[in-house]
């Protein structure tokens, strides 16, 4: 978010650079280390987001980096497992539609605060990394 507000003050200040300044030679030199500064302040935002990444990554607990993910894959199994349920109750009907009540009832024993948690969780992780190769691709 950042970068857009920079990008979007660069292009003026430039403007007013080549408005006040009369000389061409020290207006080049004006732009060119105002350019460098932007360009380190930029340098510095990434590698602060880059140091929160790699200290998460490097930390010796491994769910650290991992309890995202596992959660994710605990939640595809508990889908894909019920649709495999459902193409086995094809054989056993009887058997499956008992099976359909106790998972149901389950489910309905978790609380709501626990689906808005795995909710929020979910499309937080997949918005901020959608978000994330959006910028990327950008670049």
């Amino acid at each position: 978010m950042l970068t857009e507000i920079v990008g979007g003050i660069v292009s003026p200040v430039l403007k007013i650079i080549d408005k006040v300044v009369p000389d061409q030679a020290e207006r080049d030199r004006i732009k060119l280390e105002f350019l460098k500064q932007e360009n380190q302040n930029l340098l510095e935002q990434t590698r602060l987001e880059l140091s929160a990444i790699l200290a998460e990554e490097q930390s010796p607990d491994p769910w650290t980096s991992r309890a995202r993910p596992t959660f994710l894959y605990v939640i595809y199994f508990v889908i894909l497992s019920c649709m495999f349920g459902g193409i086995v109750g094809i054989w056993f009907p009887e058997s499956m539609n008992q099976a359909a009540n106790n998972i149901n009832a389950l489910l309905r024993a978790i609380p709501d605060s626990l689906w808005s948690l795995f909710g929020v969780g979910y499309l937080g992780y997949t918005g901020a990394r959608s978000v994330e190769k959006w910028k990327m691709s950008t670049k």
